[in-house]
């Protein structure tokens, strides 16, 4: 008899769990190796002790018993069998049917391959972490909007750009429409890092120095708008349209890569010329934090 999708999922989870704990050994997380062992890995009692959960708890989670067990459980069970980020979101899958919530990133480096894809991109881009924190870019993105380099490092976010820089914020001739939109990706980001240090700090600054802010955030809308093409009004170019598309990282789960592509052709040609200028007067591009 053919089993109901739960079950598949259940045993899909113990097989998982069980092919993980096999291909660690003892010596491998730091644990004494003693008598011989029938089969290769580690055995159930030691990945309780090192996720520091009940040994009945994991038992039954490896052999796809009908238990609930909470996010907490799970991430302590991912770390004590070494799992990497994909296999984590492969265990919250398995075990919630969902997505994990986002681990904040370990690092947010810079790699070369990451910047050498920045300057490939011929419109503006940059890298910036779920909380819009902007971490490099590209030299397209100083040619357009201004460089980033001047900029303090604690202002280099680019929902504190659009709320609290006169510049920034005149260059976009929709703004309350664009500013709402990006306040409620900015929401639905926080409500999966609702503890991180980096949002807390820069909602109490943002309700400090901007009207707007303090009057929209508390209504709590997530009302994600579709329209991906932004327009800017920039200082002897006229106004340019942009395309803004957003990319997760993979080696970086909590870093986006954002890029704005020119929609038209007058758009490209206002961006190439400001590209020129860049070029000829600052070739240095932007350097990550």
């Amino acid at each position: 008899m053919m089993n109901s999708g739960r079950d598949a999922g259940r045993d899909e989870l113990a097989a998982f769990l069980k092919s993980r704990r096999a291909r660690l050994s003892p010596a491998e997380v730091g644990l004494p190796t003693t008598a011989r062992r029938r089969t290769p890995g580690l055995r159930r009692e030691e990945v309780s002790h090192l996720a520091g959960v009940g040994i009945a708890w994991y038992t039954w989670l490896e052999q796809g018993r009908e238990i609930d067990v909470s996010a907490h459980f799970l991430d302590r069970i991912a770390r004590a069998l070494r799992l990497d980020a994909t296999e984590r979101a492969h265990l919250f899958t398995l075990a919630h049917n969902r997505p994990p919530p986002i681990a904040p990133a370990d690092s947010l480096r810079v790699t070369p391959t990451l910047r050498w894809m920045l300057e490939a991109v011929s419109g503006p881009a940059y890298l910036a972490t779920a909380s819009m924190h902007v971490v490099a870019w590209n030299t397209a993105l100083s040619a357009v909007f201004g460089d980033m380099d001047d900029i303090p490092a604690e202002n280099r976010n680019m929902l504190w750009l659009v709320f609290a820089s006169p510049s920034h914020r005149a260059a976009i001739p929709n703004w309350e429409t664009d500013a709402r939109a990006m306040l409620a990706r900015f929401r639905i980001e926080f409500g999966r890092h609702r503890d991180d240090p980096a949002f807390l700090e820069l909602i109490e600054r943002l309700q400090h120095i901007s009207d707007e802010f303090r009057h929209w955030w508390p209504e709590q809308d997530v009302s994600v708008r579709q329209n991906k093409t932004k327009r800017f009004e920039l200082s002897g170019i006229g106004e340019i349209e942009l395309e803004q598309s957003s990319f997760l990282v993979e080696e970086a789960p909590d870093m986006r890569l954002v890029v704005y592509a020119p929609v038209d052709a007058q758009s490209a040609k206002k961006v190439a010329l400001l590209q020129r200028k860049w070029s000829t007067n600052r070739p240095q591009p932007g350097q990550d934090v």
